[in-house]
């Protein structure tokens, strides 16, 4: 009897309350710790160097570093443009059952991606001690006259960009199920009607996010044409070393037009994103401006009803 009482009695105590000890992570703080060591060590040397900061915002805003940077901006949209057109054009005939076609894509996609984009824009710079005259039949002119710096810029980065951009549509071709393409046969349409209509704006998901990534990519490979005296931001800010004798301090310069020019486009490709991929993702983040949108409305609403009061 007295053995039952006991253990009711301890039955109906509480168990002792568990107290949980967080997990002390010491390598966050020795990681933490150096990486700041290392920063102040950096900005402390970079402080001491031989650089005359003070003429850095003279020169932001200078004609021709502004010029400079509408040009980078110019040409890289243009080959962006041709790079993607290209790309999609390469990456029909690599997924064509014609043998032909897709070994020719598959050649150029091996040729472009696989020598560098600063010898690709020489050869197209350099490409009349090969070619004295271009004889089109219709057309027929000096090839230093045909190949000036913008054009020989273009070609250099836009085909080296298309055998990217190919490789990136066929991945994005290739994500839409093959069903799509069945029903849409057997409603009729042609081969060109449904990479039109039913493939490529269901395979955009995918191929917008690196597209993006490629054309932020672009602004910065855009430098590369200073090897053909394009009047890019490098060759301004290079040009203006040249005679302030300010070399670090022009390529600072460069830096933050650069950033400048990526940071946007970075927003841009942000909310592009967003809109391909409302139909796969149920619950989005806020982006920042809704989020000020609802901060502004619940003070409005705060406010409105403190003055009701």
């Amino acid at each position: 009897m007295t053995d039952t009482v006991d253990k009711a009695q301890a039955a109906s105590v509480p168990p002792e309350q568990i107290k949980a000890i967080p997990v002390r992570h010491y390598g966050r703080w020795v990681a933490g710790a150096v990486v700041v060591a290392l920063v102040a060590l950096i900005g402390v040397a970079f402080s001491n160097a031989k650089i005359n900061y003070s003429i850095i915002p003279d020169y932001v805003f200078d004609s021709g570093i502004v010029n400079g940077a509408w040009t980078t901006l110019y040409i890289s949209v243009l080959a962006m443009v041709l790079g993607v057109v290209l790309g999609i054009v390469l990456a029909v005939m690599r997924l064509s059952s014609n043998p032909v076609t897709s070994t020719v894509s598959w050649f150029y996609i091996w040729f472009f991606r696989g020598t560098p984009v600063l010898v690709q824009l020489l050869l197209w710079y350099n490409i009349s001690l090969v070619f004295p005259i271009l004889n089109l039949g219709f057309y027929k002119n000096e090839m230093t006259q045909v190949m000036t710096p913008v054009l020989t810029a273009l070609l250099g980065l836009g085909l080296n960009e298309a055998a990217y951009m190919s490789e990136i549509v066929r991945a994005g071709i290739q994500s839409v199920d093959e069903g799509q393409t069945e029903a849409s046969h057997a409603l009729g349409m042609t081969q060109g009607q449904t990479l039109r209509r039913v493939i490529l704006p269901q395979a955009m998901r995918v191929i917008v996010p690196p597209t993006g990534n490629e054309f932020i990519n672009m602004l910065k490979t855009s430098s590369l044409a200073y090897a053909v005296q394009l009047p890019e931001l490098i060759k301004k800010a290079t040009d203006i070393s040249s005679t302030s004798l300010a070399v670090v301090e022009m390529y600072f310069v460069a830096c933050i037009w650069y950033l400048l020019l990526t940071t946007v486009f970075s927003i841009v490709q942000y909310y592009v994103e967003r809109r391909y991929a409302r139909g796969t993702t149920r619950n989005l983040p806020a982006t920042p401006l809704q989020k000020i949108r609802t901060n502004l409305t619940k003070m409005n609403m705060l406010s409105l009803s403190s003055w009701r009061r």
